[in-house]
C-alpha cells in the first residue's frame, strides 16, 4: 500500500468493503458520489492507477469491469477473523456500513416512527467523527428547524448512540414524539430542547425526554 496516495488507499478501501458487504462491485457513479468526485472522469482516473499499480485487473471483453489482484490478499489465509479485521484496519481508512433508519423531524416534533432500515451508505469514520464501538445509524432530516446548524431538508444525519453533553445536537424521544435539537441542560437545570432557527420556540418536556442519538456529521446530496 506504500507506493498508493491517500487517494488511491480510499477508493480501494471503499471497493473492498462495498464487495465484502453487498456481494458485487460498486458502480462508477456509486464510487462519484461516495467521494464526492466532480465527474466519472475522476474516478476512471483512480481506477486506472490502481490497476497500473497492480491492485486491480481489467476482467477481459468487458467495459470497465475489473477485479481484483492477488497483490489485496493477505500473507495467510491462517488469519483469525479478528488479525483479519486488524489487517483491514490497518491497510485502510476505517469505512463504516451505517444503516438509515428512515425520517426525522427537523421541526416541530412528529409521531412518525423508524419503519426499519430503508438504505445504507458508506462513511470513513474518521472524517465523520464517529466512534465504530458504539451503534451508528442514519436519519433523513425533514424540516427547517435547525438551518442556523447548518442542517437542511433533505440531508442525511449520522448518528451514534451515548450520553448527551450540553449543547449536543440530538434525536430526541420528547413526550412521546420524534425531533432533531440541541440538547440543553446547563449546571442545576432540567434538560430542554433548543431548535436552530429563531421561528421555533424552545421545547421542555412535560412528561419525558429520551436521546435516541447524538448527531455527528451530516451527508448532503447536491
Amino acid at each position: 500500500m506504500k507506493n498508493l496516495t491517500s487517494r488511491q488507499s480510499e477508493v480501494l478501501s471503499y471497493i473492498k468493503i462495498f464487495l465484502e458487504n453487498k456481494s458485487y462491485w460498486p458502480s462508477f457513479r456509486e464510487i462519484q458520489a461516495h467521494f464526492d468526485f466532480k465527474s466519472t472522469n475522476a474516478v476512471m482516473g483512480h481506477i486506472k492507477s490502481l490497476e497500473k499499480k497492480g491492485y486491480l485487473e481489467r476482467v477481459p471483453g468487458q467495459a470497465r469491469s475489473y477485479h481484483l489482484t492477488d497483490k489485496n490478499k493477505v500473507r495467510s489465509r491462517k488469519k483469525t477473523l479478528s488479525q483479519l479485521d486488524e489487517t483491514i484496519e490497518n491497510d485502510f481508512l476505517p469505512v463504516v456500513d451505517v444503516p438509515i433508519y428512515g425520517n426525522i423531524a427537523a421541526g416541530y416534533p412528529d409521531r412518525v416512527e423508524s419503519s426499519g432500515e430503508i438504505a445504507r451508505l458508506q462513511i470513513d469514520s474518521e472524517t465523520a467523527g464517529i466512534n465504530r464501538l458504539n451503534k451508528v445509524f442514519a436519519l433523513r432530516v425533514r424540516g427547517d428547524s435547525m438551518v442556523d446548524a447548518g442542517i437542511y431538508d433533505g440531508d442525511t444525519v449520522i448518528l451514534e448512540t451515548g450520553n448527551p453533553s450540553n449543547g449536543d445536537i440530538v434525536a430526541a424521544l420528547i413526550d412521546g414524539e420524534t425531533t432533531l435539537k440541541r440538547f440543553m441542560q446547563p449546571s442545576g437545570t432540567s434538560p430542554y430542547l433548543k431548535a436552530e432557527n429563531v421561528n421555533y420556540p424552545l421545547m421542555k418536556p412535560t412528561e419525558s425526554l429520551s436521546i435516541q442519538g447524538i448527531a455527528k456529521s451530516i451527508v448532503r446530496k447536491l
